[in-house]
């Protein structure tokens, strides 16, 4: 019944859907200002820089991954940032979030990964308590810095 297999460019569409079913999850619908034809580019377009996995419940997409290349300095190995993982409401506790999460875990050692690492939101406990459940430290002591757009221009301009 459940299928975890990489993204192909006819999976975009549903990539987006669920994109903008996590943002509403996160309350945060109104941050999407993007598109499938972007997210098309970058996953498949010339300059690929990220990747994607979904997971199918016998012919539904109901989840997916996406995630990027990073690199520790201090392990001196490249690494997988988990960007998002997201299983529809109506499929979840079915196992599909561990199995796309072993998916990548098995991308991570089949390429020499040294760490595996996402963030979650401070008031998702029920995905906290998953993270740790498989075996995840939350780093309480670390904190995400972010510039965006404008931001980044102001930054650039300096």
């Amino acid at each position: 019944m459940l299928t975890v297999r990489s993204a192909t460019p006819s999976d975009i569409p549903a990539i987006f859907g669920l994109i903008c079913a996590l943002a509403e999850y996160e309350k945060l619908s109104h941050l999407v200002a993007g598109s499938a034809e972007a997210l098309g580019d970058h996953l498949f377009g010339d300059r690929p820089c990220v990747e994607a996995i979904v997971a199918q419940w016998e012919q539904n997409t109901v989840g997916f991954a996406l995630f990027f290349s990073n690199y520790s300095t201090f392990l001196t190995k490249p690494g997988i940032y988990l960007e998002d993982l997201f299983v529809l409401q109506e499929y979840r506790r079915r196992g599909i979030a561990k199995a796309m999460l072993i998916y990548i875990a098995q991308l991570a050692r089949d390429r020499g990964a040294g760490r595996l690492e996402w963030s979650v939101l401070d008031w998702n406990n029920p995905a906290i308590d998953f993270y740790k459940s498989i075996g995840a430290s939350i780093m309480e002591e670390w904190r995400i810095c972010r510039v965006t757009e404008d931001a980044i221009s102001r930054l650039a301009k300096r």
